[in-house]
């Protein structure tokens, strides 16, 4: 299989399958004599990790981080990066591989199974193998490496909106977004989405969610004018991430509606002459480029393909069937999206960081 390897100074090749022993990435373009532990990485495999609430799967991975090559203790016994590639592996500890013998030969509507039978004549119909988001941990640990480079930048992501139905603007509290299952800052929305996730799970079906992330810090100057711009390589990352299906910078499609006055992100000067904004609805980016503001983007996850509910298909032998697929899968995959969204941010901006510096000389 081709194509497992994004960035372009930080470099990232994850591996591994769903129902495979174990999954990882190696990291290469990092830096030397950066901190870096295992401690450093767990956090975030942990608000990644499955089974945590019954609004998610409930396979049960300790999802523990293995740092294998790429650190050595320095002079002050500190561990940090060496500049050489790192290694980082995840063990799988439980897999159900039966749960999938039913749709050997059946293609699930929505996942990968036909399009992947198609182009490579294998698959692995064990949770989806390689197409399986469980791929998405080693993002996550990769993810975890690249926020060690951009430490001036504070990314945050949460769920915005659930089977249609969205947040408060106006109430927004990012510290509740670590106090409900639902990586959601609106309190009221959180107590809400208990009832409808919880619906949809009961009822063996599945349901969409919107995942918005903002990173402060950025500063002005990342990115390209053309054909690595910032919002461009933001879209693209974004877009690999299992079950999204639009991705919107800034205003996203709510700038098609406005007119050039409304859209105009005015500016005045500061005390150093530098631009004081009126407003973000570039989402952080022109011309391909950092602003100094906010970089703001969203992500649409289509409801969860394993569903209970009898869905027509087809066999790899050509015949009608009808598909139900069991197992253990999330009502809502947006969820546990979020953490994935996070890193894919800092996976892009290390990058940026990295590109900006090899070309101008700047931080």
């Amino acid at each position: 299989m081709s194509f497992n390897t994004f960035g372009r100074v930080f470099r990232f090749t994850t591996w591994g399958e769903s129902h495979g022993p174990a999954l990882g990435v190696v990291i290469d373009g990092c830096p030397p004599g950066i901190p870096l532990t295992e401690k450093d990485i767990q956090p975030f495999m942990d608000a990644r990790r499955p089974g945590q609430s019954k609004y998610t799967t409930q396979r049960q991975e300790a999802d523990q981080v293995r740092i294998l090559s790429g650190v050595f203790a320095n002079d002050e016994g500190v561990q940090v990066t060496t500049g050489t590639p790192i290694h980082l592996m995840i063990e799988n500890t439980d897999q159900r591989s039966k749960d999938y013998s039913e749709i050997a030969k059946a293609y699930r509507p929505g996942h990968a199974d036909y399009t992947y039978d198609a182009k490579y004549g294998i698959r692995d119909y064990r949770g989806g193998g390689r197409s399986s988001a469980r791929e998405t941990a080693a993002r996550v640990a990769a993810g975890a490496v690249a926020r060690a480079i951009i430490p001036e930048v504070k990314i945050t992501a949460f769920v915005c909106e659930i089977g249609g139905d969205k947040i408060d603007r106006d109430a927004i509290n990012l510290d509740e977004i670590t106090q409900n299952p639902f990586f959601c800052p609106d309190s009221w929305a959180a107590k809400r989405w208990e009832q409808i996730v919880d619906g949809a799970r009961k009822s063996g079906s599945s349901l969409g969610a919107v995942v918005e992330c903002v990173a402060d810090g950025v500063p002005a100057g990342w990115g390209a004018p053309i054909y690595a711009k910032l919002d461009s390589e933001l879209a693209s990352a974004m877009m690999t991430i299992n079950a999204t299906k639009g991705v919107e910078i800034g205003d996203g499609f709510e700038a098609a509606r406005l007119t050039g006055e409304q859209n105009a992100d005015a500016m005045t000067p500061d005390e150093n002459g530098k631009p004081v904004y009126a407003s973000n609805h570039a989402g952080g980016t022109a011309g391909g480029i950092s602003t100094g503001q906010p970089v703001v983007c969203r992500v649409a996850f289509k409801p969860t393909s394993s569903i209970l509910t009898p869905v027509d298909s087809i066999t790899s032998d050509g015949d009608a069937t009808q598909v139900r697929t069991k197992g253990r899968h999330d009502p809502c995959v947006g969820i546990r999206g979020t953490p994935v969204v996070e890193a894919m941010m800092a996976l892009v901006l290390a990058d940026q960081k990295l590109l900006h510096r090899a070309q101008t000389g700047g931080e």
